[in-house]
């Protein structure tokens, strides 16, 4: 039972140093699907936002110590993702497709294990292939449902990923408004309805749907007055229903303020109403640099909102901030490109933020 809990505590301990993220989404009253996350980082990776036509070929690779043969796969879908090329040849961590499907992987340190590839598998994929294989082949959260069970994920640790290893779950939505949480633990794969409509870091979605209860006092109503004595007190402000809303930049902590925000939130009732709703809610775990700090040796490394993304997963739109930029969002009309035949990229630091408005004129005669 101690070298149990002992074990626990260890794990929990080690996903308390994890890199933030936190993904929300929310549908509107008018059906339009925004799903948004942060990206929250204490290492440079080089993140780009790459634009992958239809009809391109992806290699989808086993463990090279097994000899198994490369398979290659033709995209059905174009799709735009953010990548990591500080790891050699790119991974996916964030996107969406030409179909309306979204990905958003978020740092799972101490509790991931991918799935083992045995000589008798005949369909798997490296992690590091994972978001493009998903974004290029599927079109909906129930086609990567069926998908995944039929298809074995890996990872090689001695391949170069970077400061961190690549241990990711992954929120998948569709413009239907279906989501799903996907990780691998044990070895094994589960699939998760999000129900919360949130996702952050360690522990994994099931620990954080059980500490939301914890939790179930906060209201969006607080008390206006009560009578003590013969005196009448008052409050002194709003927001008194929301005393003990958690507002650190831990995972767990992240996950109920946002869960919370996302259900108490005022119903948008057009996309335009939910990228701001969703902005909002992001906004509330934004990390400026230097206050989620940790020692690394002797080293001293602070995570940091390094960029921001809404997908509007509706209307083919994606909008993007950087953390010098994080008051005015890039946004890319993905029809156009998704109807290119030959693919792009650009850093997320090089994209044509807008600058802010000179509003002087409105109050000169």
């Amino acid at each position: 039972m101690l070298r149990t809990l002992a074990a626990s505590l260890g794990l929990l301990a080690l996903a308390g140093q994890a890199l933030a993220c936190t993904a929300v989404d929310i549908t509107a009253a008018d059906r339009t699907v925004i799903a948004g996350r942060t990206m929250e980082w204490a290492f440079d990776m080089k993140w780009t936002l790459k634009s992958v036509p239809k009809g391109t070929e992806l290699t989808l690779t086993a463990p090279p110590d097994l000899g198994l043969p490369e398979h290659k796969v033709t995209t059905t879908h174009a799709f735009v993702g953010v990548s990591a090329d500080i790891i050699p040849g790119g991974a996916i961590v964030e996107g969406q497709n030409d179909a309306g499907l979204g990905v958003s992987g978020n740092f799972l340190p101490g509790f991931t294990e991918y799935q083992t590839v045995t000589p008798e598998d005949d369909a798997y994929v490296s992690i590091l292939g994972f978001g493009a294989w998903v974004l290029g082949t599927l079109g909906s959260v129930a086609e990567v449902r069926a998908a995944l069970p039929e298809i074995r994920l890996w990872t090689d640790p001695s391949l170069p990923t970077g400061p961190t290893p690549p241990t990711l779950h992954m929120i998948f939505t569709d413009r239907s408004g279906d989501g799903i949480v996907v990780e691998y633990l044990g070895g094994e794969l589960r699939i998760h309805d999000n129900v919360a409509h949130v996702l952050t870091n360690a522990p994994p979605y099931d620990w954080h749907l059980l500490n939301a209860r914890n939790y179930l006092d906060l209201s969006t109503e607080g008390v206006q007055s009560r009578t003590i004595g013969d005196v009448n007190v008052t409050a002194l402000g709003q927001g008194g229903g929301v005393r003990g809303l958690p507002g650190d930049y831990t995972p767990p902590s992240r996950f109920i303020r946002a869960a919370f925000l996302r259900q108490a939130i005022s119903q948008p009732e057009t996309g335009e109403e939910a990228i701001q709703a969703v902005a909002h809610i992001l906004n509330t775990v934004d990390i400026p640099m230097g206050v989620a700090q940790s020692k690394v040796g002797d080293q001293v490394v602070s995570d940091y909102t390094q960029w921001a993304a809404l997908k509007d997963l509706t209307n083919n739109r994606l909008m993007i901030a950087d953390y010098a930029h994080r008051t005015g969002y890039a946004t890319l009309d993905l029809d156009a490109i998704f109807a290119a035949t030959e693919p792009g990229s650009v850093a997320v630091s090089d994209l044509p933020y807008p600058e802010g408005t000179d509003a002087t004129g409105a109050l000169l005669p």
